[in-house]
């Protein structure tokens, strides 16, 4: 059953958003996309607080915006959806009980209930005891359990998630994603978020925007593992060159990659077709000398970044990832000789 569906066409100041969507009941749907490409945007108008352009949104089989006649646009705090942002917006005059029950009690359930059902769900992510608190006196990770129980305990028929982990700490990032994974199961979600580990995590299908429009989508892992644009591939920490099929291998100027998977060659037994050659930057090697046979190319450093565990070489073709110990020598503007196992290589069809 499909519990979110809509079509979202809003009009941005260079390009328009429009986006199709689809969530299935207990569904968790994740967005990525470049900044500004219109992510915030979707969840903004799903959730009525930008005005639709165009397109529909219904909830649960009921239409709660509609463009069209007969005009339809019911108000925000009635369509069964919930909006948490990376700031967690709680009320500062209330405790993180009343907070949590301020949803049930607006909608007419007993003060007494709201409250003991507050108390429950402060406790479920991972706040036992901390009803009588106030805002103020909480961290910027609990504050976010805090948003997370508030906007559960209100029932709803729907939850988007704009980049909640964004502002935190990787090690109160890495508890909360947790707690959002065992909290929001079987609760429809869309997440947008900039980080594919959240991705991977907490959604069953990733929906890639660039420029207001959908550029790819699927299951989680298919995506990144076969991205369709280079935003896609640097989120799944892969390359991706563009080239063509011949004699069964990738070929773009002087490079050329073979692999030894069975998809792969099918892809490139047309010679001609557009292919594209994914591989990871730490399965390149650097070669020289006696090691430079004629499968290893000629690249130029672009550019050198320290990482925790090496140097990161950016080329005219592709990323390279460099142990330390070998990176003695390299240079911006210097030249260097590599290699890649075709047993680490994928190629992609490209549209």
């Amino acid at each position: 059953m499909t519990a979110l569906q809509g079509r979202v066409v809003v009009a941005r100041e260079h390009f328009v958003v429009d986006v199709a969507l689809e969530v299935a009941a207990g569904e968790t749907v994740a967005v990525m996309g470049p900044s500004g490409a219109g992510k915030s945007t979707l969840l903004q108008a799903l959730a009525g607080l930008v005005p639709l352009g165009g397109g529909e949104i219904s909830v649960d089989g009921r239409v709660v915006d509609r463009v069209s006649s007969p005009r339809v646009q019911v108000a925000p705090m009635h369509r069964g959806i919930v909006l948490l942002g990376q700031d967690a917006r709680l009320f500062p005059h209330l405790s993180v009980r009343e907070n949590v029950a301020f949803g049930p009690r607006s909608a007419g359930v007993a003060a007494r209930v709201a409250r003991a059902s507050a108390d429950e769900w402060v406790a479920r992510v991972g706040l036992p005891g901390a009803g009588d608190r106030m805002p103020h006196e909480l961290s910027g990770g609990e504050s976010q359990r805090v948003a997370v129980a508030r906007a559960l305990a209100a029932s709803p028929k729907a939850v988007l998630l704009d980049e909640p982990l964004v502002a935190l700490d990787p090690d109160t990032a890495a508890g909360i994603r947790r707690m959002l994974r065992e909290q929001l199961d079987g609760v429809t979600t869309v997440a947008v978020t900039h980080d594919a580990a959240d991705a991977i995590a907490l959604a069953d299908r990733l929906l890639v925007i660039e420029a207001g429009r959908v550029t790819q989508s699927g299951p989680v892992r298919d995506v990144l593992g076969e991205p369709a644009s280079d935003f896609v591939a640097s989120i799944g920490g892969v390359n991706r060159l563009v080239g063509v099929a011949d004699g069964g291998d990738w070929v773009a100027g002087e490079v050329r990659l073979a692999s030894a998977d069975a998809a792969s060659r099918a892809l490139a037994a047309v010679d001609g077709a557009p292919l594209a050659a994914v591989f990871r930057p730490g399965d390149v090697r650097l070669v020289g000398g006696e090691r430079a046979g004629a499968d290893a190319w000629a690249v130029t450093v672009t550019d050198l970044e320290q990482t925790l565990s090496g140097v990161r070489v950016r080329t005219g073709v592709g990323v390279v990832d460099v142990p330390l110990a070998d990176a003695g020598g390299l240079a911006v503007g210097g030249t260097v000789r590599v290699r890649i196992d075709p047993g680490t290589v994928r190629f992609v069809a490209v549209d």
